[in-house]
């Protein structure tokens, strides 16, 4: 498989909190950080995506904006 994105972070699924349209999935990469991703959840059950499933989470994004008081 080739894909343009250059941000590539592969890890375990660490939790899925499944809502009627979208499911919330918590990834726990090696050094212990973690990234959060929003998808359908038909499209978590159709990826199989459980605790405890490897999975990959591929990031591209020309804005990151941050706001501080």
């Amino acid at each position: 498989m080739k894909f343009s994105a250059r941000n590539v972070f592969q890890g375990k699924v660490a939790s899925v909190k499944k809502g009627p349209v979208n499911s919330e999935v918590t990834i726990k990469l090696p050094g212990g950080l973690e990234i959060v991703a929003t998808v359908t959840t038909t499209s978590a059950e159709s990826m199989g995506l459980k605790e405890g499933s490897t999975t990959t989470a591929l990031i591209k994004a020309t804005h990151v904006m941050l706001v501080s008081e």
